[in-house]
């Protein structure tokens, strides 16, 4: 076999990549015809063997592959089949890669009742201030409750200032961006002991979405203590207003009605006019016997453009008075 792997010049591969019909007859003994593809290609196992791959036409493995591994032991040896496996083509669909158990557990998974220990090393722990070689002195001190096993390491602390510095209550959520102020100036922030009071402390205000959590001082909200809102109307007022309480109303004179006066003359224009018509054409054939009788009788008589138009009355009179002179001059 060394002398194989010194001494191949080639030939054994292309031995083994020109045996595609023994091993397409040997994945069709073992899965049957329906079930095979076309040849897709030769890998390469080492200097003596090689696989071919089959398309395969399983139900529920959509892009996987036949795959049927060949050797040849000599130059004078036949060509052997080795074995046919199923195996993952570049686009089949595959289960993830398989994580221990004790890793695969994430944040908020522990539920009522489900037990999570940790590990015997873990980095995030370190042997509390009992640092005492001798057990018996530890275990009095645990049972005179002096102290606890373990305390947080500074890897601990810093993980954990990471997380937090990072997760929903760090100074890079999207409440903090949005907020007026930061926690480290809130009335409603306590701070943790230790090293990590610099930099971390508990909310405390029930209104806030943090009430509860461990926030970090670059963190905020909306229900900051230290919040002064100008509270102002809705309704737009004007810069001058007037106090309606300390102004005296008085009510307007009402206004003569003028146009329904000048309709009054309007209307008795035309009668007047009808009146002095027919008084003027009553009076045409007495003054002409007037006139004829005598004319003195002409100065008695009154002038009708000088007496006013619409008194009616007045004609009337002149007429009267013209009747007995005129009866008098024809005595005479």
């Amino acid at each position: 076999m060394t002398l194989l792997l010194t001494l191949d010049d080639g030939s054994i591969q292309r031995k083994l990549a020109e045996a595609v019909d023994l091993a397409r007859a040997a994945v069709l003994d073992d899965a049957g015809a329906e079930q095979v593809g076309a040849h897709v290609g030769v890998d390469r196992e080492d200097a003596v063997s090689a696989s071919h791959l089959f398309e395969a036409t399983v139900t529920g493995y959509r892009g996987w592959r036949w795959s049927v591994t060949v050797a040849l032991a000599g130059d004078d040896e036949p060509i052997t089949v080795s074995e046919v496996v199923l195996i993952p083509g570049p686009d089949a669909r595959v289960a993830p890669a398989w994580v221990p158990w004790d890793r695969r557990v994430q944040a908020g998974d522990l539920g009522v009742g489900d037990i999570f220990p940790v590990e015997k090393d873990d980095p995030r722990l370190a042997p509390a201030y009992l640092e005492s070689d001798d057990p018996a002195v530890e275990e009095v001190a645990k049972e005179t409750g002096l102290g606890r096993v373990h305390v947080l390491s500074r890897y601990g602390r810093l993980d954990a200032a990471a997380r937090w510095h990072e997760g929903e209550f760090g100074p890079r959520s999207d409440m903090a961006r949005s907020a007026p102020d930061v926690c480290g100036s809130c009335g409603f922030f306590v701070s943790l002991a230790g090293s990590l009071s610099a930099a971390f402390g508990a909310c405390t205000n029930d209104i806030s979405p943090a009430d509860g959590h461990v926030v970090d001082v670059g963190y905020g909200c909306g229900a900051h203590s230290e919040i002064e809102v100008e509270v102002t109307s809705s309704v737009p007022v004007a810069e001058l207003v007037y106090d309606d309480s300390l102004m005296d109303f008085e009510s307007a004179p009402e206004a003569p009605a003028e146009p329904a006066e000048a309709a009054e003359p309007e209307a008795a224009e035309p009668k007047a006019d009808e009146a002095e018509s027919e008084a003027a054409a009553e009076a045409e054939p007495k003054a002409e016997a007037v006139e004829a009788a005598a004319e003195p009788a002409e100065a008695t008589v009154v002038d009708e453009s000088e007496a006013p138009v619409a008194e009616v009355p007045e004609t009337a009179e002149v007429q009267q008075e013209v009747e007995p002179e005129a009866e008098s001059a024809s005595e005479h």
